[in-house]
């Protein structure tokens, strides 16, 4: 197996080439100090977990296959994990044949790994770890059209090491679906609940439940739905008090504040 080479070592032998200027060698080294991490096309954050109690992931929407390649190796050389989100197919492929154990969910576009003698976000080890201490948290879908979205969600909460639990298909035009899983929904400390058309799924479960409620409108929907502009605005006008809302399809975001509700604080 080819052995992978650091950006910093990459660095240091162009600098031993007398490819690269001290000074710029010089400016490197400062960034490592300060946990900064430089990569060709980025200046990496491997030490935002110790702020934030979630690491950096890397967006791969807008990023080549090469590019994501790339950061998703120096983050795992650092931190020993790496999450990449919305991924194209071809930077998945490019991930696959780069990344040996390399874990894929194709229909939510992630990749991720954790290596086994590593720290999961919030301190838990890598596989086999128990993910009960930090309370459970149900992921709702209002239809199958959602999924990619509340997947999104799932798989982040389960690199972070939560407890999650699937309900899907539960959405307004067959509510009896929704009626018969509360008792166990009810269990759960943190809700994401995932909803496109008119929005409406997350309001009735803020109505039933006690727990924080995190909406997640999706760009599922006819024409007058705006790409998911119409759920986005039912659920910011939601009858329900207390709801949480966050962007357009944005699965990833709504798990992070999940994991920031459950730990309370940043480390």
């Amino acid at each position: 197996m080819k052995k992978t080479i650091s950006p910093l070592c990459r660095l240091f032998r162009e600098f031993q080439a007398g490819r690269v200027s001290a000074r710029r060698f010089e400016a490197a080294l400062r960034g490592v100090e300060a946990g900064e991490l430089p990569v060709p096309e980025a200046v990496l954050d491997p030490v935002r977990e110790r702020r934030t109690g979630f690491p950096e992931a890397i967006y791969g929407a807008g990023k080549t296959p090469a590019q994501v390649v790339r950061i998703f190796q120096a983050l795992l050389d650092r931190t020993g994990k790496a999450l990449a989100t919305r991924c194209s197919p071809a930077a998945l492929r490019a991930l696959r044949r780069a990344v040996p154990d390399l874990q894929v969910h194709e229909g939510a576009g992630l990749a991720w790994k954790i290596a086994a003698d590593q720290a999961r976000p919030g301190g838990e080890r890598g596989r086999g770890a128990s993910r009960s201490a930090e309370g459970l948290v149900a992921v709702l879908a209002a239809g199958t059209s959602d999924l990619p979205v509340a997947e999104e969600a799932a798989l982040t909460l389960e690199f972070a090491g939560c407890r999650v639990e699937r309900f899907y298909d539960i959405g307004v035009a067959g509510i009896h679906r929704l009626f018969g899983r509360l008792a166990a929904i009810r269990r759960a400390a943190v809700l994401i609940v995932v909803a496109g058309m008119e929005g409406a799924l997350p309001s009735v479960v803020g109505g039933l439940v006690a727990a924080p409620v995190i909406a997640v409108p999706t760009s599922v929907g006819y024409g007058a739905s705006f790409q998911g502009l119409a759920a986005l605005l039912g659920m910011l006008n939601a009858c329900s008090a207390g709801l949480t809302v966050v962007n357009i399809d944005n699965g990833f975001g709504a798990a992070v504040a999940a994991i920031r509700i459950l730990r309370g604080k940043t480390p």
